[in-house]
């Protein structure tokens, strides 16, 4: 399992110890911002139009080898702009991170399913997700601290020695999962399972989780800075929040495993929670951040095990890659789209009110939930 876990670190890794940097890229080719924007986006975009087809291949012939070939392709990525060392490279080398990334991270998921009994699911989806959180913690800071050593190019050089490692690692260590025999799927068939309750709910509570905590850590600072906090306490309260969800996924994922907590409720939990964290940032200030940040931590981190738990339990084995690769798509929509309705809103009114718009959308459907169960037990009861 454990190259498994460095995969999921790796892909975070990437994602965020480049992104936060770019804005300190020397050359003129990212001075401006709609250029900075279009950079920031290849990565993301590559993986929102490819993850489905990557974990779609991944049930066809197997989620080792598409694993093993995203970390090379991941690693040759970047080493493209380690030798070549100039600003038409780096557009290529993003693109190309992103593509390998949307191969082997569902097949990374997928192969934590398949290698994990249904009992231990909660537990090692919670790992899994404790050390891609890390890679999202560490990332920026790591980053920034080669590009600060050695520019773009030391940073890029490490990340290709990280895919060529791991790669190697999971050569020697995670065994071959062979594909399993597939009934014919038609497109039908395809949109039966994707809006089946069973696939969308968890579904969106992860697209709704990572619009969460996309939204903490790109606006957090800004509710901060309006407050006077300067960037140490700003970035201390963006590392919490990443923090505070690593350390809850593992216990979310064992207390999903030993029936202390359902997958149902955990979900509806977590929303709520980062609802309230949502809400909170509306306060401002210090406290209002540093609460913020640990709710939302806290939301997120219950969701995403519990989250891909439930779909592993409710996916035919032999569609597992499909339908990580699919649940991996909802949740870069949801990484686009939360900060995007928050700063169309914020735009429009405050930031406040941007808060309180997607704080209202996380928390729709558990109270909604709530509601209806609560009708059913009063009619129950008047039966």
């Amino acid at each position: 399992m454990w190259p498994l876990y460095a995969a999921g670190f790796t892909t975070a890794f990437g994602a965020h110890a480049i992104a936060a940097n770019l804005g300190g890229f020397s050359d003129d080719a990212v001075k401006s911002l709609l250029t900075l924007g279009l950079l920031l986006a290849l990565y993301d975009g590559a993986e929102v139009l490819l993850k489905p087809v990557f974990g779609t291949i991944a049930d066809r012939i197997g989620a080792r080898p598409v694993l093993l070939a995203g970390l090379v392709g991941f690693a040759l990525a970047s080493a493209a702009y380690a030798v070549a060392d100039s600003p038409g490279w780096l557009w290529a080398a993003r693109l190309g991170q992103g593509a390998a990334a949307s191969a082997f991270s569902p097949a990374a998921s997928a192969l934590v399913a398949r290698l994990n009994p249904a009992a231990k699911h909660g537990r090692a989806f919670g790992r899994y997700g404790f050390y891609k959180s890390i890679g999202y913690t560490l990332g920026p800071l790591l980053g920034g601290g080669l590009v600060w050593l050695g520019g773009f190019r030391l940073l890029f050089t490490v990340m290709a020695i990280l895919g060529s490692v791991v790669a190697v690692w999971a050569v020697l260590v995670v065994p071959v999962v062979p594909p399993l025999p597939r009934a014919r799927q038609t497109v039908l068939d395809l949109a039966r399972r994707v809006t089946d309750p069973l696939f969308l709910r968890p579904t969106a509570a992860l697209a709704g989780a990572t619009a969460a905590l996309s939204v903490g850590v790109g606006f957090l600072p800004v509710t901060g800075a309006a407050a006077g906090l300067g960037t140490v306490a700003t970035g201390a309260a963006v590392s919490v929040l990443a923090a505070t969800g690593a350390i809850v996924q593992p216990r979310a994922g064992r207390a999903l495993d030993s029936g202390r907590l359902t997958a149902r409720s955990g979900i509806a939990t977590g929303l709520l929670l980062a609802a309230a964290g949502l809400g909170a940032a509306t306060f401002g200030g210090l406290a209002g951040v540093l609460v913020s940040a640990v709710l939302i931590g806290a939301g997120t981190g219950l969701i995403t095990p519990l989250g891909f738990a439930a779909l592993a339990a409710s996916t035919p084995p032999e569609r597992l890659g499909q339908t990580m690769g699919t649940a991996e798509l909802g949740r870069e929509l949801g990484d686009a789209g939360g900060p995007l309705l928050v700063g169309a809103v914020a735009t429009a009114a405050t930031l406040g009110y941007g808060y309180g718009v997607l704080a209202a959308v996380l928390a729709v459907g558990p109270l909604v939930g709530m509601a209806a169960a609560r009708a059913r037990r009063t009619g129950q009861a008047r039966a």
